[in-house]
């Protein structure tokens, strides 16, 4: 298979599994070559996501690392076998990577949790909110990139709830008016829609309540088909990361469940965001 020249989140993913089963059965990259007849820049570019790896050496190699996990070795063959073109294919070299990988990641999720602090989800934003969103943090798009930004993440939109959904969101996220009244009212009605639709799960933490200290937990976790192949999304000041290392996901997972564990029900958050409603 030629080498990739832009391997994409979800192929560099694969390759760092098969680092780590390397790791986990203490062989050197120069060992493994040896055994596959091949080279340690083979190697690399194996592990780095560039190149791509048949079924049969997956199988390979996880046999020679003495892997056991059964459900995690097919789901890396499935990964390697993945010829998958989505939809957002279509903005390949028209959007930074980062937009395709966010799709890509959504299609294959099994489950997606998500806590907003800031701004309402891009999975729930209507799409004068979401013109206003990327407007503000990016003035100096023209209007033809700005365009494509909201129209790549309201075709994200068509499969929500396809996908076990939850979003937890803080309160200053249904009170911020990131564009006007007219759009603010839209925004609380559109996720009112949402949470009533089947999939989809909203839970608000209001202002008042006890126990949260999480006003910069901004997460999106996505299932993967085994837990270890899950994969939380963060922005940061040097962009969007993809955190996959295991003590890590522990730490989303149980930051996830401390934030819902403060939140309202389902029922009772749809009566406060109706009252927030009410005072617009």
């Amino acid at each position: 298979m030629p080498p990739r020249s832009q391997p994409t989140a979800r192929q560099v993913r694969f390759g760092a599994e098969l680092r780590r089963l390397r790791d986990a059965a203490g062989m050197t990259a120069r060992e493994v070559a040896g055994f596959l007849g091949s080279t340690s820049a083979q190697m690399s570019q194996m592990e780095a996501g560039i190149a791509g790896v048949s079924e049969e050496r997956v199988r390979r190699l996880a046999a020679h690392y003495r892997c056991a996990d059964v459900a995690l070795v097919d789901a890396l063959v499935e990964m390697a076998m993945d010829r998958t073109r989505g939809w957002w294919e279509e903005y390949r070299d028209r959007l930074p990577p980062v937009f395709l990988d966010l799709a890509e990641l959504q299609h294959h999720a099994t489950f997606l949790q998500e806590i907003a602090t800031a701004h309402v989800p891009g999975l729930l934003q209507v799409e004068e909110y979401a013109r206003a969103v990327f407007a503000y943090w990016r003035p100096e798009l023209s209007e033809a990139e700005l365009a494509l930004r909201v129209e790549h993440r309201m075709r994200r939109q068509a499969d929500i709830g396809a996908t076990p959904y939850v979003a937890v969101l803080h309160e200053p996220v249904l009170r911020t008016r990131v564009a006007d009244r007219r759009v603010a009212r839209a925004q609380l009605d559109a996720v009112l829609a949402q949470s009533e639709a089947p999939g989809i799960t909203v839970r608000v933490i209001p202002f008042d309540v006890d126990g949260f200290a999480g006003a910069s937990a901004e997460l999106l976790y996505a299932g993967g088909r085994v837990p270890a192949l899950d994969t939380a999304q963060r922005d940061t000041p040097q962009g969007t990361a993809f955190v996959d290392a295991p003590a890590q996901l522990l730490s989303m997972r149980t930051l996830f469940r401390k934030v819902e564990a403060v939140s309202l029900e389902p029922a009772r958050t749809r009566d406060y965001i109706h009252h927030l409603a009410k005072e617009l």
